[in-house]
């Protein structure tokens, strides 16, 4: 037969040969010197570059191999050598499924160790004002979710004006905030990055007094003032693009839309809600009005009388994304002002805010 190319599988010498097939072996000779004899029945073929066929041994040494190039030759080989696919399916396949589950499981630790960490370290370095400008196409979309319907009525409009400039003066730095409520059946409450805060009309509708509305507001503005959620932000666009890479859409198409999603529907990290719980209980007691106004509000949501009582029950929006636990209300609750304030809206402006979605 003619010359065929072999490597020993010890050293990088590439070695011309020849080779002999039998009924029994395949025997491979250099300059009339004998190498190597394989048996027939443990030749196996391996990947190679087009027109070439691969061989190896599974009797002799692991990185042996033989790669002959002569189609005669090579019809000749798989003549004698019946048993050249045995295997190599197999090991193909379990090679891509090894591979496939090393890939994957290397994105999950990214998404759920090393995004975190990244989103941690790199909000304090991004501009405010680029900060902004993404919290505006996370804000149209947060709109497209909700039919963009946001209440505007002129007298509730104003009381949230009053409401917002009273907040905001207590505090050592003012915020640059942008309130809305938006109409929806969701009793909610959310801060975008770049300062926009929508409140849902139904956790209004649910409010008994104004205080109970700015210790949510506040706490909300403690997020805009933490910058969480433009941290939450940098970690759902991180994880939206490794799942792109995970499920094959790289392209970024839906991160805009995942990442609206995620700020709406997921959950604030416990240190990052109970560092809103003490933004928004310093801001109120320094206007004299008491912190767990809101804590109030949190228990009247939180539905356990009526899922005592055997009603249907399930857990409100502000609850599974600003889960309360016991010692974040009993914290709250603590936070009581030395000195009583003024009330932060008359009844008259407190009427009209609770009616802002109400169209004449």
């Amino acid at each position: 037969m003619t010359d065929a190319v072999f490597y020993d599988g010890e050293s990088a010498r590439r070695r011309t040969v020849n080779l002999k097939v039998t009924a029994t072996s395949l025997d491979i000779h250099e300059g009339g010197e004998w190498i190597a004899s394989w048996p027939v029945g443990a030749v196996r073929r391996k990947d190679a570059p087009q027109g070439v066929l691969r061989l190896t041994c599974e009797s002799g040494p692991s990185l042996a191999r033989l790669d002959v190039a002569d189609t005669t030759d090579q019809e000749t080989i798989r003549l004698h050598c019946r048993h050249l696919e045995t295997g190599h399916g197999r090991e193909r396949t379990g090679q891509i499924l090894f591979w496939s589950v090393s890939a994957a499981a290397s994105i999950l630790l990214c998404v759920f160790y090393l995004l975190p960490i990244l989103a941690e370290r790199l909000t304090p370095f991004i501009p405010i004002s680029y900060e902004r400008h993404l919290g505006k196409a996370v804000d149209n979309q947060v709109r497209a979710i909700f039919s963009g319907k946001i209440c505007e009525e002129t007298r509730g409009d104003a009381a949230m004006r009053t409401l917002i400039a009273q907040l905001t003066k207590s505090q050592d730095t003012p915020l640059d905030v942008d309130v809305a409520v938006i109409e929806s059946k969701v009793p909610n409450a959310i801060a975008l990055p770049g300062g926009r805060i929508y409140l849902f009309s139904a956790l209004l509708e649910k409010a008994e007094s104004a205080d109970e509305i700015a210790g949510v507001l506040a706490h909300e503005m403690g997020h805009v003032a933490h910058r969480d959620g433009l941290r939450r932000m940098i970690q759902a666009g991180g994880t939206s693009y490794l799942l792109g890479l995970l499920f094959g859409d790289v392209t970024g198409g839906g991160a805009i839309v995942f990442v609206s999603r995620y700020l709406i529907d997921s959950a604030y990290s416990r240190d990052a809600e109970t560092a809103a719980d003490d933004f928004a209980g310093r801001t109120m007691t320094a206007l004299g009005r008491p912190a767990h106004a809101m804590a109030l509000l949190l228990k009247r949501i939180d539905g356990k009388d009526d899922a005592k009582s055997g009603n249907d029950f399930s857990i409100p929006a502000f609850l599974s994304t600003h889960p309360v636990t016991d010692q974040r209300l009993k914290a709250l609750e603590k936070q009581v002002p030395s000195q009583q304030g003024e009330p932060l809206l008359s009844q008259e402006e407190w009427r009209a805010l609770k009616e802002i979605c109400k169209t004449t």
